[in-house]
């Protein structure tokens, strides 16, 4: 991920908006190590004026830590281990968090790829890529990751106040 000024096209992930997110996204990396998680890479600001945060990965996260259970809203990958071909058992457990913001799914079939998407309870779902939007495709989550949809006709439609008059003459 290249890390900058988000006004260029090229640019990832721009900085947080504002120092306690930079320190909200220190503290979570800090306890995903404290409760067993493997950091792969980052989990540090930047060096550099602004701020930014290192993109991140972590392994061998279990349900149960507060990494897997919350969003970081930071360049930060939470990476948990699941039996294979188990595809129902991994929707069971990434539909059990209270969040529904965007998932992703990595495979070379397609047709697990349609099944898991439909049955993902999230917003948007992401195949063999991740984040990479279209102001015509709507965004929004499902559950406590927001009501409504930011872009797309979807969007305009929350601007919109639908009314049925119905009567006789």
């Amino acid at each position: 991920m290249k890390i900058g000024n988000p006004l260029n096209r090229d640019t990832d992930h721009g900085p947080q908006n504002h120092q306690a997110h930079l320190n909200k996204l220190r503290e979570y990396c800090q306890r995903g190590v404290r409760e067993g998680a493997t950091l792969v890479c980052g989990g540090n600001q930047v060096p550099r004026p602004g701020f930014f945060f290192e993109p991140t990965v972590f392994t061998d996260v279990e349900d149960h830590m507060f990494i897997a259970k919350e969003e970081s809203f930071g360049p930060i990958m939470v990476i948990s281990r699941f039996a294979d071909g188990d595809m129902d058992g991994v929707l069971s457990r990434a539909n059990a968090t209270e969040f529904g913001l965007a998932s992703g799914v990595f495979t070379r079939d397609i047709n697990k790829a349609l099944y898991v998407s439909d049955k993902l309870a999230a917003g948007t779902v992401f195949v063999n890529t991740y984040n990479k939007t279209d102001v015509a495709a709507p965004f929004g989550g499902f559950k406590q990751s927001g009501f409504g949809k930011d872009l797309g006709e979807a969007a305009l439609n929350e601007y919109l106040r639908v009314k049925t008059v119905t009567f006789e003459y």
